[in-house]
Formats: structure tokens, C-alpha cells, sequence
């Protein structure tokens, strides 16, 4: 496989012209070194962002374990409060089992 930097080679482009005279081939000439130089650092853009592109891909993914691990922490903290409530409803219930039988007793 070729490098993709020879389509950008200097030898590609033509050569300036004799004719100092000329100043629309001047032009060509000094226009087609601003295309290259333009494109290679398209190109040198190009191979810097692309690790970028599945580092991006890398965060989403995480993002998303993230928050599955979020949704199961929140549904494993409600499912303890429920317990908690239900735990305090029985211990209350039995406080209060507890002093009707002493002021029953002492009425008795």
C-alpha cells in the first residue's frame, strides 16, 4: 500500500514558470502551492484526530456502563429501603405490643 503522503509530493506540481511575465501562470504556480500545502495539513489533521475518534467511541461506551451501574445501585438502595421500612413498621408494631401488655399489667 502506498503512503498516502505521496499524492502530496512536491515533484506533483509544476514547475515555476520561465516566463517572469506570465503572472497568470505566476498565479497557477503560486496557487497550487497553497493547495498543497493546504491538503497536507488537511492530512497531518486527519491523522491527528483520528485516535480521537475511537477514544470518543471508547468514553460513550463507558458512559453507558456507568450508568447501568448507576440504575442498579439506585434499584438496590430502594429495595433496601423497603426493607428498612418494613423492619421499622415490625419493630414499632412491637414497642407498641410491648407497653399495651406493661400498662396492661399495671392496670390489671
Amino acid at each position: 500500500m502506498e503512503d498516502a503522503n505521496a499524492v502530496f509530493t512536491v515533484s506533483s506540481l509544476p514547475e515555476r514558470p520561465d516566463s517572469a511575465d506570465s503572472s497568470f501562470s505566476s498565479l497557477l504556480y503560486d496557487l497550487s502551492h497553497q493547495v498543497q500545502d493546504a491538503m497536507q495539513n488537511m492530512h497531518k489533521m486527519a491523522r491527528y484526530f483520528l485516535p480521537f475518534r475511537s477514544l470518543n467511541h471508547d468514553v460513550h461506551q463507558s458512559c453507558g456502563e456507568i450508568m447501568e451501574e448507576i440504575n442498579k445501585c439506585k434499584e438496590s438502595a430502594a429495595a433496601k429501603s423497603k426493607t428498612l421500612e418494613e423492619d421499622k413498621d415490625r419493630f414499632q408494631k412491637a414497642a407498641m405490643a410491648v407497653l399495651q401488655m406493661l400498662n396492661g399489667s399495671d392496670i390489671a
